[in-house]
C-alpha cells in the first residue's frame, strides 16, 4: 500500500505546528483528529520580561540558558521594541551560552551570538548537571523560560551558589475551544484512536489534567491499545512518570516523529488468514487481500474481538460488551452484517447456530 498510515486514526495535541504535523500524517494516509491541548500566549503585560531584561543589563549574566527558539526570538524582538536590543546582544555576547536544543541554537546564531554547549538529551536536567559540574558559584545565570517556570532547575542552580534571572517570554494557556480536546479524550478512553502525538511535556500534562475522572481510562488506553508517541524524552517525561510506555524517535524532530509512527503503527496490527483471505486490522479499517476497507466503530470493534481469538466462538452477549452502552444483541447482528458487507467477504465471519459467531480461519 502506498499510504503507510491508511486506516489509522491519530490525535494531534500540538498547537503552534499542528498544521505542519497534520499535513505530514495525512500525506501518509492517516485520519487526523486535531485537538490542541494548550496554546502559547505572548505575555499580555511585558513588565516581567522588561524587568528581567533590565536586570540582565544591570548585572550582566555569566551564563545564558536558552531553552527554545521561539522564546529567544521573542525576547530579542521585545527588546527591539524597547530600544534595548543592541545593549542586550552586547551583554549576551560575553556569556557562556547553553542552547537546550537545535531550535534554540538556531535562534542564538541568527541573533549573531555564539553557543558553547548543548545537551544530547535536550533536557533541562542535563543542562543543570553540566553547569553544576562546570561550577556556577557566584555567577549570574539568565534562564529563558519555556512556558511555565522551572523551579526545580532554578533551585538546583541557586543551591550551587548561582544567582538566576528568570526570563519569561510566553506562557501556556488552555485552548480557546476545549471541545476538540475533550472529544480526543473520549476517543482515547474508548480506544477509537491508534496513536496520540505529543510535542511538549505541558501538552501531555494538560491532556491528562483535562481528562478529569476519565484519567485512569485514558492512562489505561495509553498503556494498552493507544500509542503515546512523543517527539522526545523531555516531552515523554509526564507520561513515563505515570507508567505509560511511550514511543519516540532518536531525534526530537517532527519529521522523525512521523517516520517513527510510520514504522511503529503497522507493527502493532493483527494479521491473519481467514476464510481464504489475508486480513490485517488497522484502527478504523481492515485490509483484506491488499484492499483497504474502512468500517464503522461498531463492526470494527466486533471484528477486532473475533480476531483476538480466531476460530473461537463468541456469544452475542460477549460481543455486546465491545459495543457502546445501550446497544442490544440486535446491534451485534447488525455489526456482523456490516463486517461481511464492508469486507465483501460473507464467509469471513461464521454464524454458529444458538452459540454466536467466530472468525473462520484456514
Amino acid at each position: 500500500m502506498a499510504d503507510e498510515l491508511a486506516g489509522f486514526t491519530i490525535g494531534v495535541t500540538a498547537d503552534r505546528r499542528r498544521d505542519e504535523l497534520s499535513a505530514m500524517l495525512e500525506r501518509r494516509g492517516a485520519r487526523v483528529v486535531l485537538a490542541p491541548a494548550l496554546r502559547i500566549v505572548p505575555l499580555a503585560d511585558d513588565s516581567d520580561l522588561r524587568e528581567a531584561t533590565r536586570a540582565c543589563l544591570a548585572r550582566p549574566p555569566d551564563i545564558l540558558m536558552a531553552n527554545t527558539g521561539i522564546g529567544m526570538r521573542g525576547w530579542l524582538e521585545a527588546a527591539e521594541g524597547w530600544g534595548l536590543a543592541e545593549p542586550l546582544r552586547s551583554v549576551l555576547a560575553d556569556t557562556y551560552v547553553v542552547a537546550r536544543g537545535p531550535k534554540a541554537r538556531g535562534a542564538i546564531r541568527a541573533a549573531g551570538l555564539h553557543d558553547q554547549w548543548s545537551p544530547d538529551s535536550e533536557s533541562c536536567e542535563e543542562v543543570v548537571d553540566h553547569l553544576r559540574r562546570r561550577g556556577v558559584a557566584g555567577q549570574v545565570i539568565a534562564m529563558q523560560l519555556h512556558g511555565d517556570r522551572q523551579p526545580e532547575c532554578t533551585e538546583a542552580l541557586e543551591d550551587a551558589g548561582a544567582t538566576v534571572i528568570e526570563v519569561p517570554v510566553y506562557r501556556w494557556a488552555p485552548p480557546t475551544d476545549s471541545a476538540p480536546l475533550h472529544r480526543l479524550i473520549d476517543l482515547v478512553a474508548s480506544r477509537l484512536v491508534d496513536a496520540v502525538t505529543f510535542t511538549s511535556a505541558p501538552a501531555a500534562e494538560a491532556l491528562l489534567r483535562a481528562s478529569g475522572d476519565r484519567a485512569e481510562a485514558v492512562l489505561g488506553a495509553f498503556r494498552g491499545d493507544v500509542l503515546a508517541s512523543c517527539v522526545g524524552a523531555v516531552t515523554a517525561e509526564p507520561l513515563i512518570r505515570r507508567g505509560v510506555p511511550v514511543s519516540m524517535p532518536n531525534r526530537a524532530r517532527l519529521g522523525a516523529l512521523v517516520r517513527h509512527i510510520v514504522d511503529e503503527l503497522p507493527r502493532r496490527t493483527v494479521t491473519l488468514k481467514a476464510a481464504g483471505h489475508q486480513l490485517t486490522l488497522r484502527g478504523h479499517a481492515a485490509v483484506i487481500d491488499g484492499e483497504l476497507r474502512p468500517l464503522a466503530p461498531a463492526p470494527m470493534a466486533v471484528l477486532r474481538a473475533l480476531a483476538r481469538s480466531p476460530g473461537r466462538v463468541f456469544s452475542r452477549t460477549a460481543l455486546l460488551r465491545t459495543l457502546p452502552r445501550g446497544a442490544d444483541e440486535h446491534a451485534v447482528e447488525m455489526a456482523v452484517a456490516r463486517i461481511r458487507a464492508g469486507l465483501e467477504a460473507p464467509r469471513i465471519v461464521q454464524t454458529v447456530v444458538k452459540r454466536g459467531y467466530r472468525l473462520r480461519v484456514d
